[in-house]
């Protein structure tokens, strides 16, 4: 069977992990079909190690190996390297073990034996997602740069703003956009909006036609985050095997986004601070030195004040990046914008899910106004969200917003009158989501549970029903 292959523009990187190595080299050879470049490792510390310094587009893993169990090695590859799809191989056909793979984000997966063409086309299956994926982000960084322009005259990008505060924010920001500021840090609580304020001053600047590289300092292993920042050559350490360009080089000409600063080890801050100073990154073991042109963007939401008195932040570094300091006050001290941030989230939730939106009721607008919101703009999102999902298409009302806690209805807040009522027992919910999720438990209960059968009563493969199960966190008991 022969299957289209090259859907990059580059040849394909695959790692394969099996603690049998012929079943690891069966598959290389099967790879070598669609011209994919793969490594077989049968240690799933090594096979990690390898990961770290140079990240695959695809790994392929057992689930049962001796040591560290394939859910293991897909939760730690997916926090080393989270570009990476991984796909994972079960000899077991346990529906359990399949769907906890995919809630800790496997892209797919397949049984043993291992069979030609079942791996050929869920290869081929993934480089047609990953392209997908590449052009989402090429058109989404056109889209941001030609919607940026325009916001760039009438004020900063993706914010929805009425406080004095946020407009004074958003005076800053313009004035940093125009200015040939290299460095800037932004500070405030969890959720408050840091990394959009970030890409707002990119976007509204001269960089904006060049790349923006965001990275949260928090997620890199210590040992890897030279590497990662600044680079490495192929053999300057064990895995090596090819040069890597850093955050640095990536982001030449264009923005550097450094989030959770506050997070980056002592000794990788120096040499951040030596960088800012010369303008130069060396990659792990190269000989010299390259110039780059980078505006830094950090952002925390640590006291960077405690942190100096503690030692844990070099206070030349952050007199470095306070040149131009932008600090985003707490929801709670701009409750003026929570109804318009309340609308503008329903409206664009709504849109992602393919629905109309819904009308807010009074009554959820206060209790939505009576709320401190500790997690901030993020937080109302996810209520919004989730008010959304509860209201069916009707209005929302304060019934439907739960500012803690599980998704379940509140029995004490007031309810919609009977005549919103859009259906009765034994329809389907004119919510999509809903409604596939009810789909999905009808067509297990007249399939006694068996997923196999369940597939073809809907219709569509195993392994998209064990995501679309994953999804709905519906088990298979």
């Amino acid at each position: 069977m022969e299957v289209e292959a090259k859907s990059l523009s580059r040849q394909v990187h695959v790692v394969i992990l099996d603690d049998d190595q012929r079943i690891g080299i069966t598959i290389r050879s099967y790879l070598k079909l669609l011209d994919c470049h793969s490594t077989v490792y049968t240690d799933p510390i090594a096979c990690l190690e390898s990961l770290a310094h140079t990240p695959a587009d695809i790994l392929i893993t057992d689930l049962c190996m001796p040591g560290l169990s394939g859910h293991d090695v897909l939760e730690k590859a997916k926090k080393i390297s989270p570009q990476t799809d991984v796909i994972v191989i079960t000899g077991t056909a346990d529906k359990e073990d399949a769907i906890k793979a995919l809630k800790l984000g496997a892209f797919d997966f397949f049984e043993k034996p291992v069979d030609k063409d079942m791996i050929t086309q869920t290869i081929s299956r993934t480089l047609r997602y990953r392209q997908v994926a590449e052009e989402r982000d090429l058109l989404a960084a056109q889209v941001s740069f030609l919607s940026g322009q325009e916001r760039e005259r009438s004020g900063i990008s993706g914010m929805v703003s009425q406080s004095p505060a946020m407009k004074r924010v958003m005076h800053d920001v313009q004035l940093i956009c125009k200015s040939p500021a290299t460095s800037v840090l932004i500070t405030g609580e969890s959720g408050t909006g840091k990394e959009l304020i970030a890409r707002a001053i990119h976007f509204g600047s001269a960089r904006a036609r060049n790349p923006f590289v965001p990275i949260n300092c928090s997620a890199v292993p210590a040992e890897l985050a030279e590497s990662t920042l600044f680079g490495h050559i192929r053999g300057a350490f064990t895995g090596a095997v090819a040069d890597r360009k850093g955050c640095f080089e990536l982001a030449d000409s264009g923005t550097l986004f450094l989030d959770e600063i506050g997070d980056m080890p002592l000794e990788m801050q120096t040499k951040l601070l030596r960088v800012l100073e010369d303008g130069a990154v060396t990659a792990v073991g190269a000989p010299k030195a390259r110039q780059v042109n980078v505006r830094i963007v950090a952002a925390t939401n640590a006291n960077i004040a405690d942190q100096i008195t503690n030692r844990k932040f070099r206070s030349d570094l952050y007199y470095r990046l306070a040149g131009y300091t932008i600090t985003l006050p707490p929801l709670r001290q701009r409750r003026t914008e929570i109804p318009f941030l309340a609308h503008h989230f329903n409206k664009l939730i709504s849109t992602e899910m393919g629905i109309p939106p819904s009308e807010f009721d009074d009554t959820a607008l206060a209790a939505l106004a009576k709320h401190d919101f500790p997690g901030n703009v993020r937080e109302l999102r996810n209520i919004v969200e989730r008010a959304l999902i509860l209201c069916r298409g009707g209005t929302i009302y304060a019934n439907h917003i739960h500012c803690e806690g599980p998704l379940t209805e509140s029995p004490q807040a007031s309810s919609p009158p009977a005549a919103d009522a859009r259906f009765s027992d034994g329809d389907l919910p004119l919510n999509l989501k809903e409604a596939e999720a009810t789909l999905i438990r009808r067509a297990l209960a007249t399939a006694n549970s068996n997923v196999a059968a369940t597939a073809r009563l809907l219709g569509i493969s195993r392994p998209k029903l064990y995501r679309m199960m994953a999804a709905h966190d519906i088990g298979s008991s």
